[in-house]
């Protein structure tokens, strides 16, 4: 996510708006490795992410919309109204798979 909100702007500028973190713990990240709890909050931050989007959740389905949503608002190269219709059809599209009141499953399409 964190590659993917900067785009092509370099990591030395990224470290500078998130503050507190260098460019170099920066690269790790985007190499996979694990940041600290203090950078990991900050970063989370400035992807403007909760940081429980990334713990474990038993529904699935949400947590793949979750994922999908992060990745729009992160997107630069989409136009806001863009990304929120989007967001708003991947939502509408999750709701109708979530159990209904008398406890059956709408089919996925």
């Amino acid at each position: 996510m964190l590659k993917s909100k900067r785009g092509d702007v370099g990591l030395r500028e990224i470290a500078k708006e998130i503050g507190g973190v260098s460019a170099s713990t920066l690269s790790r990240i985007e190499q996979e490795h694990l940041p600290d709890i203090d950078t990991f909050l900050s970063i989370c931050k400035w992807l403007e992410v909760s940081p429980e989007f990334f713990t474990e959740k038993k529904d699935e389905d949400a947590s793949t919309a979750n994922m999908v949503v992060a990745h729009l608002r992160a997107d630069k190269t989409l136009h806001p109204d863009t990304a929120r219709a989007l967001i708003k059809m991947i939502n509408l599209a999750y709701e109708s798979t979530r159990p209904v009141s008398h406890g059956k499953r709408v089919a996925k399409r």
